[in-house]
C-alpha cells in the first residue's frame, strides 16, 4: 500500500472516529441540556406562583369552581394567561399558543385548584411533585399524556405554598416537552449539519496535507535515486530538494551521504583503473630491467633500454594526466578573467603538439574564425590539446591533423581508422581505450574524460557524430 493511501485511510480512520463520537456527544447532550434549563425557570415560575396563590389559598378562595366559594384573583389571573394571545418569534421558531398548565393542591394532596379544569377533587398526594413537596424536599416529575408516545411527555415541577410558616398546599406548574421540542431538533440539526461541514473540511485538510508530505518524500526519493543510479561523473550532481522541516534535514544529510559515497567511489575507481593501467608498463619496465643485468649485445642492450624509457614516459603521462582530471574534478565551474577568443587557445594548442606531431610524421592544420567568449583559457586550450593529441595518436604517418574554428565551437579531425560506432557511447570514460593504428593500446583513457570535463565546468558538450566514414572527429560546443 502506498503511503499516500496510508495517510489517507489512517486520518480518514481517525477523524470518523473522533467526530462520531463528538457529534454523538453534542446530540445526545442538547436534548437534556434543554429540558435542564426549562426545568430551571419552571422552578423560578413555580416559586413565585406559589407566593402569589398563598392568600387565596389561605382564605379558601381557589376553588371558585365550587359551589358557593368565594371568586380568587389568582385563578382569575391564571385563566386570563391562558386566555391571552401570543404571537412570538423566538430565535426563528414562532410560538402562538401558551403551554403551561398549572393546579395547587390543598395539605393533604387533594386538588382545589387546575387551570384546565380537569383534575378538581382529584388525589394527587401519590405524584412524586406532590407527596415531595409537602415533605419539605424538591418536587419535580416527567409524565407521558400517552404512554406509548415518546412526544407525549410533560414535566412537572412544584414549589410549596407557605401559610405562616407551614407548608398548607403545593402549586405545580406543567409544561409538555413537545413544547421545546422544536428547538432541540432545530440544534441538532444545526450540530449535524456543522459536523458534518467539519468532517468535509477535514478530510479537504487531511488530503492536502497527504499530497504535500508525499510530494516531498517524493521529492526525497527521486533524489535519492538520481544520486544513486549509475551516471556521468564529469556531470554535476542533482540538486538537494528544497523541502521544510524534518524532510529538509533528511535531504541535506541525504547529500551529505552523497558526498562521502562518492568520494570514496570516486578513489575506489581511481585505485582500480590505475592499478590495471600501472600493470603493464610497470610489467615492461621490470623484465627489461632483468634482462639488462645480462650480459647483452649491444643492440639489444638499446632496445631494452629504449623500452624502459618509453615505459618510464608512459607512466609519467598517465600521472601527469590524473593529477589534471583530479584537479578538474574537484572545481565546480570554469574561471574567466576576461573574454578570450577561441581561435588563440586553439593557436597554442597546436603550438604544444607541434614537436610531437613531427615526431609521428604528421601535419597540423588551422582554420576558420571564432568568437570570443568568458572562458577560463588554460582549461580550453588543455581540452582542445587533448584532442590533438588523440588524433596525432591515431594518424597514420604522412597524415593530417585539421582543426577547423567556427564561432563558439571547434572541431578535430584526424585520418585514421575511426571509432567502432558500438564504442562511441563509452568515449571519455576513464582508462578505456580503443586500437592504434599500429594495434597498440599505449592510451589511458583520460585525454577525452578530461576534455568532457573542462566542456562540464564551461556548460558546454563534446559531441562524436556516428558514422564516421573516414577517419575521427570530435567537436567542441561552447556556451556563448
Amino acid at each position: 500500500m502506498r503511503l499516500g493511501i496510508r495517510l489517507l485511510f489512517a486520518f480518514f480512520l481517525i477523524n470518523g472516529i473522533a467526530a462520531f463520537f463528538v457529534l454523538r456527544v453534542f446530540t445526545a447532550e442538547i436534548k437534556p441540556s434543554v429540558r435542564e434549563v426549562m426545568e430551571d425557570m419552571m422552578v423560578d415560575t413555580a416559586n413565585l406562583l406559589a407566593e402569589l396563590a398563598a392568600d387565596d389559598l389561605a382564605a379558601g378562595r381557589l376553588r371558585a369552581d365550587a359551589p358557593g366559594a368565594p371568586d380568587s384573583a389568582f385563578a382569575r389571573h391564571v385563566r386570563a394567561y391562558a386566555s391571552r394571545p401570543i404571537d412570538a418569534a423566538i430565535w426563528g421558531v414562532s410560538k402562538q399558543t401558551l403551554d403551561f398548565r398549572i393546579y395547587v393542591t390543598d395539605a393533604t394532596g387533594r386538588v382545589v385548584f387546575d387551570s384546565e379544569r380537569k383534575a378538581v377533587g382529584e388525589d394527587y398526594s401519590r405524584w412524586r411533585d406532590v407527596a415531595r413537596t409537602l415533605r419539605g424536599e424538591y418536587g419535580a416529575r416527567a409524565s407521558r399524556d400517552v404512554a406509548s408516545d415518546e412526544t407525549s411527555g410533560v414535566m412537572y415541577v412544584a414549589a410549596p405554598i407557605r401559610v405562616e410558616g407551614r407548608i398548607a398546599g403545593v402549586l405545580t406548574v406543567a409544561k409538555p416537552t413537545r413544547a421545546v421540542q422544536r428547538f432541540i431538533d432545530r440544534a441538532e440539526n444545526k450540530v449535524l449539519r456543522g459536523g458534518v461541514l467539519l468532517l468535509v473540511l477535514s478530510a479537504l485538510v487531511g488530503v492536502a496535507v497527504t499530497v504535500w508530505t508525499v510530494w516531498h518524500v517524493r521529492r526525497l526519493r527521486d533524489y535519492a535515486l538520481s544520486v544513486q543510479a549509475p551516471g556521468d561523473s564529469a556531470a554535476p550532481p542533482p540538486p538537494v530538494p528544497q523541502v521544510p522541516g524534518e524532510l529538509g534535514d533528511l535531504a541535506r544529510a541525504m547529500d551529505r551521504m552523497r558526498e562521502r559515497l562518492q568520494g570514496r567511489d570516486y578513489i575506489e575507481g581511481y585505485v582500480r583503473a590505475l592499478t590495471h593501467e600501472l600493470k603493464s608498463p610497470v610489467a615492461a619496465i621490470r623484465g627489461a630491467g632483468e634482462l639488462l643485468q645480462d650480459e647483452l649485445p649491444p643492440e639489444d642492450r638499446a632496445l631494452f633500454a629504449s623500452q624502459v624509457v618509453a615505459q618510464s614516459e608512459r607512466l609519467q603521462r598517465l600521472i601527469d594526466r590524473l593529477l589534471e582530471l583530479s584537479k578538474l574534478e574537484q572545481r565546480q565551474h570554469a574561471e574567466a578573467a576576461a573574454p578570450v577568443p577561441l581561435r588563440e587557445c586553439a593557436e597554442r594548442a597546436l603550438q604544444q603538439a607541434t614537436a610531437r606531431a613531427r615526431q609521428r610524421g604528421v601535419a597540423l592544420r588551422l582554420a576558420g574564425d571564432s568568437a570570443s567568449g568568458a572562458w577560463e583559457a588554460e582549461l580550453v586550450t588543455l581540452a582542445i590539446g587533448n584532442l590533438v593529441d588523440n588524433a596525432i595518436d591515431f594518424s597514420p604517418e604522412g597524415g593530417t591533423v585539421r582543426v577547423q574554428v567556427a564561432g563558439a565551437s571547434v572541431t578535430v579531425q584526424d585520418e585514421g581508422p575511426g571509432v567502432p560506432d558500438y564504442a562511441l557511447p563509452r568515449l571519455g570514460e576513464r582508462f578505456f581505450t580503443t586500437a592504434r593504428p599500429d594495434g597498440s593500446r599505449s592510451g589511458s583513457g583520460l585525454g577525452l574524460a578530461i576534455v568532457r570535463r573542462v566542456m562540464a565546468l564551461h556548460g558546454g558538450g563534446l559531441e562524436i557524430p556516428a558514422g564516421q566514414q573516414r577517419g575521427f572527429t570530435a567537436r567542441l560546443h561552447f556556451p556563448p
